[in-house]
């Protein structure tokens, strides 16, 4: 099993999410309240998850995400306002009030991702304009039909992609089906 470090402001949040993983069957290696501790944390093992807010008191996530040792992911939890704000940092994020099933299937396919692949793959990944436009299409039904925004579109999208077990064009195809039948 991968490491499990958790870093919140405020050590109750830590401990009450530390709490949640523990009655899924997971360990949590550490909890802690600031980037420098979740460093040295990490520093001492081989791989794993970070699980932390978008602002510690000595260090915002984004420059905690540089510092990340090799091995390891960021799962970030914050509300949706600070999540639109940072919709390209290239971290796995859920907003809040959290969902604990969402939470845990999260937690579960990162320490998956890890497992296979000694890290998680690059979520960079350039889309064909083929893609693209089957993605943009089934976030405008989305959008028209349940009156969501881009982003509640698009994480609609990634949610039932990781819920089915496929890709986000394969999702969106589906989508897109549904709605015109």
């Amino acid at each position: 099993m991968n490491s499990l470090i958790i870093a919140f402001p405020k050590i109750e949040d830590a401990k009450r999410i530390r709490d949640v993983l523990a009655r899924y069957g997971f360990y949590v290696d550490a909890i802690g309240t600031t980037a420098a501790q979740a460093l040295e944390e990490m520093n001492n093992r081989d791989s794993g998850i970070l699980i932390c807010g978008y602002k510690l008191p000595d260090m915002f996530f984004t420059e905690l995400h540089e510092y990340l040792p090799d091995g390891f992911e960021m799962l970030l939890i914050a509300s949706d306002r600070i999540l639109s704000s940072y919709e390209d940092s290239g971290v796995i994020a859920l907003s809040q009030p959290l969902s604990v099933n969402d939470f845990v299937s999260t937690v579960q396919m990162m320490n998956r991702q890890i497992k296979s692949t000694g890290k998680i793959k690059d979520k960079k990944k350039v889309r064909s304009k083929e893609e693209q436009r089957v993605i943009d299409e089934a976030k405008g039904f989305l959008m028209e039909r349940n009156h969501l925004t881009e982003s509640e579109a698009h994480r609609y999208l990634q949610k039932r992609s990781m819920e089915n077990g496929t890709n986000l064009r394969e999702t969106a195809e589906m989508v897109i089906t549904l709605m015109n039948f």
